[in-house]
């Protein structure tokens, strides 16, 4: 009897498998071919690419899988474009990822019309979710796709619907359905959005009938559970100059704001976000990647609140998505991209996916960040601030300043249980048009901390943890 053996691979560096990178085409033109989505599926790792633009760029990119043998293979309904979108459809058993439709036993159909729409989110439909799901495009496309002909209806344009002006440049990064909404994300942040400190970008919610506008500001991603006791929160992950943000909806509270360090400013432009996500890693744990740190997540939200958010880790790598496959933590990357030669020093536009464990990434780099509840803010008297992570981090201190023409008394509460109390913990005394400073004791912690001045005024405050 003839024993077959293994076919032999370059060995893994650092949790990167050399043979398993994709590349994209010289011609017509070079820009990137990162990783956009994931998802494990009829016995397979499933991912698909994208490329910078629509046309015209990314030949050899398109819809990829992975065997247990850790054999790359290009399918062969692969077409060239832009996918970040991924959903699984319970009730006709198919995975929907890119402009495609992939039953159990991994055969795919390809939806024709969606092709050229620059894909960044799938999720279920409000009055038919056994039969259709909609589909967001990166340009503000909203439509709806029957799971079974997967014909297509366009519902909407999100531009004129979210009111983001005829000159707007979109950049739609992901959409999530749950009590009786759709919330979709648009991450439209540019240069001169700095200055302005206000953006096209929108968290917006549909509830079959009118659009209503939540945000007027980057946001990137949006995620929750279905439904169950392991909690039904839908969060939605964003940023302005002050920090990142993170909002909470449950039925009882409506959507609360939370707000985040940031790890980074390297993510802080439309198409530098590429691409924050909140995904289950292990069984019911998640992780959420937001501004260039890893945080483990609670799914749980206790008496309606958001606890246990701790920082893993810092990083700059750019991660399209994660899953776990195979007992492996695998991380989607975009690591080569030159974006029509812009970069002269970047060649062939290349990508590749991390394997390795949920816990090494406390290996990475220590978590470190800045921010906080107040950039050029207009602050009112006797109104407390967002509550900003204050949890997980080694050494803190906060800065204020103000414009004021007398002293202003703001006041630190922290929430050390978790559960939306606030109890005052400092006090700095800043004086008129001026500064103040205060570095907390070693191991001082909370889980959030908020702020509230006596006078009202134009303020900035920022929190450094290193």
């Amino acid at each position: 009897m003839k024993r077959t053996t293994a076919r032999a691979f370059p060995p893994p560096v650092s949790g990167v498998f050399p043979h398993l990178a994709v590349k994209a085409g010289h011609f017509p033109r070079r820009t990137e071919t990162g990783i956009g989505a994931l998802m494990p599926w009829a016995n397979r790792l499933w991912f698909v690419t994208y490329v910078a633009h629509k046309k015209g760029s990314g030949d050899g990119t398109g819809l990829f899988f992975l065997d247990d043998a850790m054999r790359l293979t290009k399918h062969k309904a692969s077409v060239v474009g832009t996918y970040a979108n991924r959903m699984i459809h319970a009730e006709s058993n198919q995975l929907f990822i890119g402009p495609h439709a992939i039953d159990t036993q991994g055969r795919v159909r390809t939806i024709a019309p969606l092709v050229d729409v620059r894909l960044t989110a799938t999720c279920r439909h409000l009055t038919d979710p056994a039969g259709k799901v909609y589909m967001v495009g990166m340009e503000g496309e909203f439509a709806e796709v029957d799971v079974r002909t997967l014909a297509v209806r366009l519902l909407a344009d999100l531009t004129k619907e979210l009111a983001m002006g005829g000159k707007c440049r979109p950049h739609f990064k992901d959409g999530y359905t749950a009590h009786g909404r759709v919330v979709v994300a648009n991450n439209s942040y540019y240069a001169g959005d700095f200055l302005r400190g206000h953006s096209d970008g929108r968290l917006a919610e549909w509830d079959g009938k009118a659009w209503r506008v939540l945000e007027r500001t980057q946001f990137n991603t949006v995620a929750g559970r279905l439904a169950g006791d392991l909690g039904d929160a839908i969060f939605a992950v964003g940023q302005d100059r002050a920090s990142a943000l993170f909002k909470v909806f449950l039925p009882a509270t409506g959507w609360v704001t939370y707000r985040l360090p940031k790890a980074t400013h390297t993510q802080d432009h439309a198409w530098t976000t590429e691409w924050p996500r909140i995904r289950e890693i292990e069984s019911e744990r998640w992780m959420l990647n937001a501004s260039g740190l890893f945080y483990e997540l609670p799914s749980m939200t206790y008496a309606n609140r958001v606890w246990g958010l701790r920082p893993v880790c810092t990083h700059l790598r750019i991660v399209g998505d994660y899953c776990c496959w195979n007992g492996m933590l695998v991380l989607a990357g975009d690591q080569t991209t030159p974006i029509g030669d812009s970069n002269a020093y970047v060649g062939q536009p290349q990508a590749n996916l991390w394997f390795g464990k949920s816990d090494d990434l406390w290996q990475w780099g220590k978590p470190t960040g800045w921010g906080g509840p107040w950039w050029d803010a207009a602050v009112a008297a006797g109104v407390p601030s967002d509550p900003y992570l204050m949890n997980g981090f080694e050494h803190k201190c906060l800065h204020v300043c103000h414009d004021a023409d007398r002293p202003v008394r703001v006041t630190v509460e922290i929430d050390f249980r978790g559960d939306g109390r606030f109890f005052p913990a400092a006090a700095l005394d800043v004086p008129a048009r001026g500064a103040a400073t205060h570095v907390f004791p070693d191991g001082f912690s909370a889980h959030w901390v908020r702020l509230v001045a006596d006078a009202a005024c134009t303020a900035t405050a920022q929190f450094v943890y290193t």
